[in-house]
């Protein structure tokens, strides 16, 4: 029981003299994609891709409009057509189906590989970004938002990792403005 009642007092005190060494521990947390996705950076790669998938996404809508004004039309008339013309209005809805699902996943294909594109061209933008947030803040642990359960909004460092990569790619690696 003695030896019980020792170990208890070092426990404690071990967690004491932690708790003394963690208040002076700087902590930050980042959601690195956020900070990413939300920079001039990305506004402008995002831009870009707007333009380029603009006739996808436009003959997408043509398609969905078709599609739901068919739709429409069946519901309406269904009670007097034929067979022939409900067999032909349900295959031109097959159609346009299949032809909205591949602009679809051409699209989504094309996205994500144009994002992957994206994050690998903009990671040694972000490690300095988070470099200087960290050296400026004094930081002594950065934690990934995805691994923190809970935390302060205090201690998000997001919006500064944001800020300094708009900053970098304002002034550029010149150190002069753009």
């Amino acid at each position: 029981m003695k030896i019980f009642k020792s170990l208890i007092i070092f426990l404690s005190l071990a967690l004491l003299s932690q708790g003394a060494f963690a208040q002076d521990t700087k902590i930050g947390v980042l959601n690195a994609l956020q900070a990413l996705f939300n920079s001039d950076a990305a506004r402008v790669w995002q831009q870009g891709l707007d333009e380029e998938f603009s006739v996808d996404v436009t003959r997408g809508n043509e398609l969905g409009n078709q599609l739901a004004q068919l739709q429409e039309e069946f519901q309406q008339n269904e009670a007097v057509m034929t067979e022939e013309e409900k067999r032909r209005a349900n295959t031109d809805a097959q159609d346009i189906q299949v032809q909205l699902q591949l602009i679809q996943e051409r699209l989504q294909t094309s996205l994500q590989e144009r994002q992957q594109a994206f994050l690998q061209s903009m990671q040694e933008e972000l490690a300095a970004a988070v470099t200087d947030v960290v050296a400026e803040g004094g930081f002594d642990l950065i934690l990934n938002v995805d691994s923190a359960p809970y935390f302060a909004p205090v201690l998000d460092i997001t919006a500064r990792v944001t800020a300094k990569l708009n900053q970098a790619a304002q002034f550029g690696e010149t150190g002069e403005e753009q």
